[in-house]
């Protein structure tokens, strides 16, 4: 469609909002742990206990309750947060003795973090008490009584040599808290007046997504501008070590042959021989993969038959990051939140697929949201420069946090040591701006965005957004995408509805669903036949707006665990098409509830080692061969128990 014909069709067609669909989140911290929430999906509830829809009265009730423990997962997820920030600057600034290097340190992290509204260094061994933005908030008399009081407190810890966070008050509309550190020669301490506004912005965010307040209201389709940061590639390097055999497939040998290149009836010979498909030519050499072979049967029939300059396992390209590998070869990432919060990576076998595919830079993401804070410092290297189809001329920012906080699902930095892990480690994130600051756009701006990422790049692009309105100016929108080879994947929507909403209704894109820890339906996702997949949408920790994080859940969140899960696809088997992306994602989901496609699930829960390991040709490598027998028993048991 050109530019043309969208403008025409954007006039004569009827405009409709397109909402947001968030919901609200249930904590990991109410007891499910992410080694539950793996055994919970592998071991769905039956089928029957999904069919209970709660009625309007049980619903409101859920959402209130929901509301309020998305506010306290997220104060928890930025305790952590700051904690972390403020013994790194008490780790950087040791044996800083000048007051000007230790100002221009705690001016750059306020101004990085602006929720920090004060800081407070303490010196014990002169005495000396230095304070940073020293002024605090005004409030009525009991209010900075109260302010006074856990200030006294936290001095009072740290010269007792103890750590300190207070409980959360308010001043005024604002509410904060107190923290205070020690270094770890205990002669340097810290306090730190912290604004949670984000537990507001949560709050107010999920009151229009949880449909407690009339949503949406008329947009104002304004954003602020702002200048893009410089944002740097990450370098991926590769190891080979030839002593660890982890890092090879154990079916696939690399082989430069002498002389000249083989002819093609000699390759004919050799794939013959080895039940083999056309090799791949790199440079000088080939890599052949055997459907019957292992590498040390390859090398020996190389090596006796045809003679080549070397032979040598097939590498996997890992970066030069240091990452652990647990007994099961599936690796941790030392994001500081994944361990405890992110509950959803390992429910769909995100580290095991890692050792598959991590994504490639060549392979671009598109998120058509509400922007996305483009100075995260969990998303630095990571983001292209976007469009804004709000406000033309002006950088994507994100003035809701939905968008950010989906993006980061995505992509956030994996193995930073900060705040939480993306499922992809290096495909890049391509910001749209189609939703305005309350949060929702029209057709127009969302059929622009759709189609301007499709022309610039693009190779999966994700939709968390919808609307129960079948517009055929917005379907044309998904068909040029579709057209042009991009992956379309969609939220299905959070009203607990059968009625099918758009565009995830539409046959181009993928329709996702939202599951729980325990691998049971989300109780606000929506479903019908038109449903794919699902994927984990509840308590989900991510990227937020201010550089800080929050825990959301609703089919907004399912989505972009699908949408990455096709970039990696993509990064690892570029050539194949958009459908036959759609169909690995689908044919290799973990069946829940019903056998087979059901109007809850789909055809299941997205699996990313299962479907990375189709799309690679079904090669096991070499250091999952042990846990890809056992997951093979363990299938063959259930089916053995499920048959009558």
């Amino acid at each position: 469609m050109s530019r043309k014909n969208l403008t025409v069709a954007g006039l004569v067609t009827a405009a409709f909002t397109v909402g947001l669909l968030t919901f609200a989140l249930r904590p990991a911290t109410n007891g499910t742990t992410r080694e539950a929430a793996k055994v919970a999906v592998q071991n769905p509830a039956p089928t029957s206990a999904l069919h209970s829809p709660p009625n309007p009265s049980q619903e409101k009730t859920l959402k209130k309750t929901s509301l309020s423990q998305d506010v306290e997962a997220t104060d928890h997820l930025n305790r952590v947060d700051v904690s972390r920030h403020l013994t790194k600057l008490l780790s950087e600034t040791d044996g800083m003795s000048s007051l000007h290097d230790k100002s221009v340190y705690a001016k750059r992290l306020q101004q990085d973090h602006g929720f920090i509204s004060m800081l407070m260094w303490i010196d014990f061994r002169t005495q000396k008490t230095e304070t940073f933005k020293s002024s605090f908030p005004k409030g009525t008399e009991q209010e900075n009584k109260q302010l006074q009081k856990y200030l006294n407190t936290a001095k009072s810890a740290i010269h007792g040599h103890q750590s300190y966070e207070s409980p959360t008050f308010t001043i005024g509309k604002e509410k904060y808290y107190f923290i205070a550190q020690r270094n770890k020669q205990k002669n340097v301490g810290i306090i730190a007046l912290i604004n949670q506004k984000v537990l507001g912005r949560v709050a107010d965010h999920q009151l229009k997504n949880l449909r407690l307040i009339p949503y949406p209201k008329e947009g104002k389709y304004h954003v602020e501008s702002v200048h893009t940061d410089n944002l740097k590639d990450i370098t991926v390097k590769t190891g080979h070590d030839n002593e660890n055999a982890s890092h090879f497939y154990e079916n696939e040998i690399v082989v430069r042959f002498q002389g000249n290149a083989p002819t093609q009836g000699q390759l004919q010979t050799i794939t013959a021989d080895i039940h083999c498909k056309q090799p791949r030519k790199l440079g000088y050499a080939y890599i052949f993969r055997s459907e019957k072979m292992t590498y040390y049967q390859l090398k020996s029939y190389f090596t006796n038959k045809w003679h080549p300059e070397y032979t040598e396992p097939h590498y996997m390209y890992l970066t030069n990051d240091t990452i652990t590998k647990n007994a099961e070869g599936t690796v941790t990432p030392n994001d500081m939140l994944f361990s405890t919060y992110q509950w959803n990576l390992p429910a769909i076998e995100t580290e095991l697929g890692w050792n598959l595919s991590k994504g490639s830079k060549e392979v671009v993401v598109a998120v058509v949201d509400t922007g996305v804070q483009i100075n995260h410092p969990d998303l630095q290297g990571k983001l292209l420069t976007g469009y804004n189809a709000i406000t033309n001329g002006s950088t994507p920012e994100d003035d809701v946090g939905h968008g950010t906080h989906v993006s980061g699902i995505i992509g956030a930095l994996v193995n930073n040591g900060e705040g939480v892990a993306g499922i992809s480690w290096y495909n890049k994130i391509l910001p749209v701006k189609a939703l305005d600051n309350s949060g929702a756009g029209t057709t127009y701006s969302v059929a622009e965005g759709i189609i301007w990422a499709a022309d610039n790049g693009a190779k999966v692009i994700n939709l968390s957004l919808g609307n129960y309105a079948d517009s055929q100016f917005l379907h044309d929108a998904i068909k040029y995408a579709y057209d042009r080879d991009i992956v379309l994947v969609s939220a299905a929507g959070n009203d607990n509805t059968e009625r099918p909403g758009y565009p995830a209704a539409y046959p181009e894109v993928i329709a996702v669903a939202a599951t729980n820890a325990s691998g049971e339906k989300a109780s606000f996702s929506n479903y019908g036949d038109y449903i794919d997949v699902a994927a984990p949408g509840e308590s989900i920790a991510s990227t937020y707006p201010d550089s800080q994080y929050a825990a959301l859940s609703g089919t907004s969140m399912a989505s972009p665990h699908v949408a990455a899960l096709a970039g990696l696809v993509r990064s690892l088997n570029p050539n194949l098409t958009n459908k036959e992306v759609m169909d690995l994602m689908t044919k290799n989901a973990v069946d829940l509830g019903t056998s087979g496609h059901d109007k809850y699930f789909g055809w299941g829960q997205v699996d990313i080692y299962k479907t990375l390991q189709a799309a690679s040709g079904n090669q096991v490598p070499l250091q999952l061969f042990p846990q890809h027998v056992r997951q093979q028993m363990n299938q063959l048991k259930q089916r053995t128990k499920n048959t009558p």
